[in-house]
């Protein structure tokens, strides 16, 4: 693929010093699957590969000023969504959206770490719901994310359902955090389960999955792939970097989002 037609991701990620998610997961995963990053820092946290200590956001100002200087000179095709960490970041990135209704939208709603380590404060997920969500293509949530995002509901399906009837078009619900003897992830949409997908369950945890499946889909939107195939192919590119997932730290793997270089 030459430089002229490589589609353009914008990434909106806070910044993990472990390399293990945020914008160096966008960046490993997009660049895997065909498209280019470009990475707008939303936080900087502080964690290793087992807590979370704290975190720092970006001003808002900042945001929108490192997000229009990237859609005024680049052909961005796609906007990742991932760490947002506040209310009032997660308005600034609505004025960015509002301004391009056109381009695909992927939300990975990072709200805490598998840990349990704060990633946003109280006053995000009301802010994403009326704001965030009715301008995303595609939300791709575990099943403790979409349980915040709907609390009401019995089932995360039922949540699923529910968050579509008032806000995005897609939800693409993770099965890792099931109780299933293999994992199953399911595509939402029209009012309905459209696709469910079957992967055999692997020992451990990891740092970035979610990361990984939500920019890889990214790319893949960026190249006009229709859903249903780009869901298949980034939970199937997915799920081999967790194959080759390598323990780096003393706390959760990483995935290798490289593996196809070995």
């Amino acid at each position: 693929m030459n430089s002229s037609s490589t589609p353009v991701v914008l990434c909106f990620s806070g910044a993990d010093p472990t390399g293990g998610a945020g914008i160096q997961a966008d960046i490993e995963a997009t660049a895997s699957n065909g498209a280019h990053c470009a990475p707008v820092i939303t936080c900087v946290t502080a964690q290793d590969t087992s807590n979370v200590f704290e975190f720092v956001p970006m001003p808002p100002e900042l945001l929108v000023s490192q997000a229009r200087a990237v859609l005024q000179d680049m052909p961005v095709r796609a906007i990742k969504i991932g760490m947002i960490g506040t209310a009032e970041n997660a308005e600034a990135i609505h004025s960015i959206l509002r301004d391009y209704p056109k381009l695909p939208v992927v939300y990975d709603p990072v709200f805490s770490s598998e840990s349990d380590g704060q990633l946003s404060q109280p006053d995000l997920i009301p802010t994403v719901l009326s704001q965030i969500l009715p301008l995303t293509t595609v939300l791709t949530p575990n099943i403790h994310e979409v349980h915040r995002l709907s609390p009401g509901a019995d089932t995360a399906a039922a949540a699923a359902l529910g968050l579509l009837e008032a806000n995005c078009d897609y939800i693409l619900l993770t099965g890792t955090h099931g109780k299933t003897s293999d994992v199953v992830h399911a595509l939402y949409a029209d009012h309905r389960e459209l696709k469910n997908f079957h992967y055999p369950r692997l020992p451990g945890k990891y740092h970035g999955c979610g990361c990984t499946l939500a920019a890889s889909l990214s790319a893949l939107l960026a190249q006009d792939m229709p859903m249903v195939n780009a869901a298949h192919q980034a939970l199937d590119y997915t799920y081999k970097t967790l194959q080759h997932g390598r323990q780096l730290g003393m706390g959760q793997q990483h995935p290798n989002r490289l593996f196809w270089q070995d």
